[in-house]
């Protein structure tokens, strides 16, 4: 597991946080970064990328 892995998918989570429920299209388009940022850090370490809804824990 690498530093700059967890780094990338603790960042991409809080931004996926701080804009996943804002109704315009640049907080949904700021969410989807965050997304990717978070899959992209999980897929360094080795693990598989999050493909669920945020927020049902899947």
């Amino acid at each position: 597991m690498s530093v700059k892995g967890k780094i990338k998918e603790a960042a991409g989570y809080a931004k996926e946080e701080a804009y996943e429920n804002g109704a315009s299209p640049e907080s949904q388009r700021k969410a989807q970064e965050g997304r990717g940022l978070r899959n992209e850090g999980r897929l360094e370490d080795g693990k598989a990328p999050k493909t669920g809804k945020p927020g049902t824990g899947n």
